[in-house]
């Protein structure tokens, strides 16, 4: 199952949620950062079960016996999974960098 773009912004605001409960002290904001962590593993998971799938399809498609349909429809999931990944990545440096210019 890829990481839609729904998930990815879930998982953003958890982040955000967390960062700012362990700006204030709170206690919960722990028990939010390990489900966030366990949800980028996940993601990161199905990004890898998807890329894998995609290159067994390929090789599948080589010996002809995958229809190349089945090929292109392996090969778009794994890239759209990857754009996913990269756009996530993208934020989760860009919240880095915005509380790196916090004031304290």
């Amino acid at each position: 199952m890829p990481y839609t773009a729904l998930q990815a912004l879930k998982a953003y605001g958890q982040a955000a949620n967390a960062a700012k409960a362990a700006a204030t002290g709170d206690g919960a904001g722990e028990a939010r950062g390990a489900d966030f962590g366990a949800m980028v593993r996940d993601a990161l998971e199905n990004a890898t079960a998807s890329t894998a799938r995609a290159e067994q399809m390929t090789m599948a498609s080589a010996a002809g016996k995958v229809d190349m349909i089945n090929v292109v429809s392996a090969i778009n999931d794994a890239e759209m999974t990857l754009q996913t990944v990269v756009a996530v990545r993208d934020e989760v440096i860009r919240a880095y960098q915005d509380l790196l210019r916090m004031p304290i």
